[in-house]
């Protein structure tokens, strides 16, 4: 579904008391998602399309995974998951049925089912706002999934994680997804426009053609979806606005997308996780190599810049290293990828040390700080306090995850107790430039590459790199010593 004009023309079968939108990879029953994933709508479209005929397991599973090695038990799986959905007493036996030796059949009737576009009393008017999607979206058919299924049920959701994860990209699929849910439209407020968070009420009823002066009680009676982009400079009045709506407008549901949570009544916190890179073990087929969400993005925009780009068996050590150290990240795989005409695999490889300089070829229709990786970082910085900054910089010598206590031992000093330490760490998670994880009952945090590097880089124009450095050798040293031994752990992966 790339156009607005294909949003509109959706195609729909129907089948018992289900309704199939293809284009928007939906299944409805009634006004209820059913909980699919991406894999088992693919195999339900090849069945309904040949309802009535025997389409071979064989044949099946090369239409679904055209470019990986799948066993039957995987097909198997999802047919079993199309079979739960469809509740009919039978176990989903009246719809798909198994053929021995042979393959999968459907067997209800199918139905065209017309879908006019809604038409108010005063005649057509817009129902979304939603800019036409030029590209797929990789890589995230479970979480836009889970997106389509929640939303209705629980009402406002909010997507986080930092700069250039995909948060609006995965906002607005789900929004496609849920045209035909929400009878008064779906309306992105694109926040990013903005900047003074006195002009948030404004800026929405603005966004939604309503006359000035007009009160939130006049979405009172409104079945919508509000997604709320880019909130984290604006929190405050977003979760003022956000809660109001939510006991004024109770027909109405609310998306946020933000680097933090807004901390409000009723939210549900959804962290985008980066695409996934192959391991190692996968570096011996490109077929397997293509089944990773970050490789399918870097291939797909590498061939959109050059065509015939093809990914051979000698590139796989290349791709895999490039999506590593770009931490998949869709906006960092995207604008290197751009580079692929002029640098090639090998030199792109080779650059990713500078990876804010090659990195530079940027989105000319976003606001400015949506261009490229190194301007959202900027933007983030900038807002943060002159003790944040001061600490995310020190903490960029760290190579791999740290403990509070390593922290402690290379940050802090006669300006930044421990106690202070320990609130501006909690801090930087919640903004998303450091990531928190719990192993074996202790805390670690974490940079993204590309976060560290520019955060190094910002030590480094500080002037105070060398003195950290040398802190952090002496820690290091410490802790190496026999009695010392089992703090070591801290710093080793």
């Amino acid at each position: 579904m790339n156009s607005l004009r294909d949003i509109h023309s959706d195609r729909v079968l129907g089948f018992g008391p289900y309704a199939f939108h293809l284009n928007q990879r939906l299944v409805l029953e009634g006004d209820r998602p059913l909980r699919l994933g991406g894999r088992a709508l693919d195999i339900l479209q090849v069945l309904v399309e040949r309802a009535g005929s025997v389409v071979g397991k064989d044949e099946l599973i090369a239409l679904v995974w055209p470019r990986s090695v799948v066993e039957e038990i995987n097909l198997r799986v999802h047919i079993a998951a199309l079979r739960r959905a469809f509740r009919d007493g039978q176990g989903g036996q009246c719809y798909i049925v198994n053929i021995p030796q042979r393959g999968y059949s459907f067997v209800a009737p199918i139905q065209q089912i017309a879908q006019p576009l809604p038409v108010s009393p005063q005649g057509p008017r817009a129902h979304h706002n939603l800019p036409a999607r030029l590209t797929p979206v990789t890589g995230r058919d479970a979480l836009v999934g889970s997106l389509v299924r929640q939303l209705p049920v629980r009402r406002f959701m909010t997507l986080t994680g930092p700069c250039g994860i995909g948060k609006t990209t995965v906002a607005l699929r789900a929004a496609e997804l849920l045209l035909q849910h929400y009878g008064d439209g779906v309306w992105r407020v694109d926040l990013a426009v903005i900047d003074d968070p006195a002009q948030v009420v404004d800026h929405l009823t603005r966004t939604l053609e309503m006359d000035v002066g007009t009160t939130l009680e006049t979405l009172a009676h409104r079945h919508a979806l509000l997604i709320f982009d880019n909130c984290e400079h604006v929190l405050e009045s977003c979760r003022i606005l956000i809660e109001a709506l939510l006991i004024s407008a109770p027909r109405v549901s609310i998306l946020v997308t933000s680097r933090e949570p807004l901390l409000a009544t009723g939210e549900t916190l959804l962290t985008l996780p980066p695409l996934v890179v192959p391991p190692v073990s996968a570096l011996h087929s490109v077929d397997e190599v293509m089944g990773y969400s970050a490789v399918q993005l870097f291939v797909n925009r590498a061939r959109a810049i050059e065509q015939g780009f093809t990914l051979r068996e000698q590139d796989l050590k290349a791709v895999r290293e490039i999506c590593r150290r770009l931490d998949g990240l869709p906006l960092a795989i995207e604008l290197a990828a751009a580079q692929i005409d002029a640098l090639a695999l090998v030199g792109l490889q080779a650059q990713l040390d500078n990876c804010f300089q090659v990195l530079t070829q940027g989105r000319r229709t976003a606001v400015p700080r949506h261009q490229t990786l190194k301007a959202a970082l900027d933007w983030s910085y900038e807002r943060l306090t002159p003790l944040q900054q001061t600490v995310l910089q020190r903490l960029a010598v760290f190579k791999s995850a740290f403990t509070l206590d390593a922290a402690m031992g290379v940050v802090s000093c006669a300006s930044l107790l421990p106690v202070d330490l320990t609130v501006v760490l909690e801090s930087l998670v919640l903004k998303s430039l450091l990531s928190k994880e719990r192993t074996h009952g202790q805390s670690r945090y974490r940079f993204l590459n590309t976060t560290r590097r520019y955060a190094l880089e910002k030590l480094e124009h500080s002037g105070a790199l060398r003195t950290v450095e040398m802190r952090y050798a002496g820690y290091i040293s410490q802790v190496r010593r026999p009695s010392g031994r089992h703090v070591s752990l801290q710093l080793v992966e």
